[in-house]
């Protein structure tokens, strides 16, 4: 309540009591303090001296830095008697220290309703593509701003690129903090896709939760995902027999395997030794095997293939197909066990889940083919990878214009995070 909204007798009893007491009342404000211009050491620390000093309560704080170019906003609560000195003294110092600096009144109804939005949910949209253009970035916004979503704040998430040695596998990814709730999600993705298919850049919605940054367990399709190719074709290839079109994998598996018949298994060894491990996969391992991510290989591929990765990578599960081989070397054209289609790739990621006592929510799958999508519909963070057109529209994040390594945007890894392996 303010002085001059006391009744009189109010009035009279606090000038008795501040009288005997000492007590000095002063009025409150709000001040949002803004400065902008060139970065250096200490700029932060001779603002907060003056502020310190005169007991200036922070209510909000943010510091960007841009190419050296550094923005600070501070909003302070204190006593309107100081509040003038403050403002001067900052004045001063930004004079000194050569940036801009300016001051913006908060009403205290201003500043309640600020704090009655807190509440409202967060989410995180990754944009990332080979290169960024303003194209791009302004076609993603647009969707945001028509989904009445509010944009908090915008980091780059990738290194700086070198304009004069760019390397082929270049690759940026910035990370835009939403506040807001989507008017229609499923017609915004939509329009996600539609720009990734037209604008070469991908993108990744996710709610902004405990579980986004704390995944633990990853779960990958082997063929056309961690490696270029399919390793029952180069099996085909080497058995002299031709293995076409697109039949239902569980209804053809048999009959395909059946071909293999009388390969000797050292063509096996010679196809592992020589695989195309996709782009992104070496880094993506190392980074994920040194923050202590769980791996698995769920794949409708064969275990001969796997366990070569397994042994390469350090991968902790490895669920393929088994070859059947007889006594003197050479495949059966039989399988043994239970073949590993997508229903069973779902099962084996909650299974692993439960082993590892990891949540549901915490857990990722990435793949490309149709049979990945029960598993990418059941972990807490799908990814189809350089996928067909059938898994991309039913697969809430994809990745197609940048190697594996993306995946590790999406989990909110930054290149400075990274080390020398950010830079691979």
């Amino acid at each position: 309540m303010k002085i001059n909204e006391i009744k009189k007798t109010e009035l009279g009893i606090i000038s008795y009591l501040c009288a005997q007491n000492r007590i000095i009342i002063m009025e409150q404000e709000q001040i949002l303090v803004r400065i902008t211009g060139q970065d250096r050491p200490g700029l932060t620390a001779s603002v907060m001296e003056i502020l310190a000093r005169y007991d200036a309560q922070i209510l909000d704080i943010g510091q960007a830095d841009i190419h050296s170019t550094l923005s600070l906003g501070i909003l302070i609560r204190m006593d309107e008697m100081h509040s003038g000195q403050v403002m001067k003294e900052l004045l001063f110092k930004a004079t000194e220290l050569g940036v801009n600096i300016g001051f913006s009144p908060i009403s205290d109804d201003e500043y309640e309703d600020w704090v009655g939005h807190q509440g409202k949910n967060r989410y995180i949209l990754m944009v990332m593509g080979r290169q960024l253009e303003a194209r791009q970035i302004e076609a993603a916004t647009r969707v945001i701003a028509d989904q009445g979503l509010n944009i908090d704040s915008i980091i780059r998430l990738t290194g700086r690129k070198s304009i004069k040695n760019p390397s082929k596998h270049t690759r940026a990814c910035i990370e835009l903090s939403l506040r807001g709730e989507p008017n229609n999600r499923q017609e915004m993705q939509s329009q996600f896709m539609k720009l990734s298919a037209e604008m070469e850049i991908d993108f990744s919605f996710q709610r902004d939760d405990m579980f986004r940054r704390m995944r633990r367990l990853i779960c990958f399709d082997m063929d056309s995902t961690l490696i270029q190719t399919e390793c029952i074709d180069e099996l085909a290839e080497r058995a002299g027999v031709a293995m076409r079109g697109e039949i239902d994998f569980k209804e053809s598996f048999t009959r395909r395997v059946s071909l293999l018949k009388g390969l000797d298994v050292s063509v096996m060894q010679d196809i592992a030794e020589k695989l195309p491990i996709t782009e992104g996969v070496d880094r993506l391992m190392t980074i994920l095997k040194r923050c202590g991510y769980k791996i698995a290989i769920l794949s409708g591929g064969f275990t001969y293939f796997g366990e070569y990765l397994q042994r390469k990578y350090g991968i902790d599960y490895v669920y393929a197909n088994e070859l059947e081989i007889d006594e003197n070397g050479k495949l059966t054209g039989r399988y043994v066990g239970e073949i590993v289609d997508g229903h069973r790739k779902a099962e084996l990621l909650k299974l692993i889940a439960q082993v590892e006592k990891v949540n549901l929510a915490q857990t990722i799958a990435v793949g490309d083919g149709a049979n990945d999508l029960p598993m990418i519909s059941e972990a807490g963070l799908g990814i189809a990878f350089h996928a067909k057109p059938r898994v991309v529209a039913n697969a809430k994040q994809s990745i197609n214009t940048i190697g594996l390594d993306g995946v590790l945007y999406f989990l909110g890894f930054k290149d400075s995070y990274l080390g020398d392996q950010g830079r691979m």
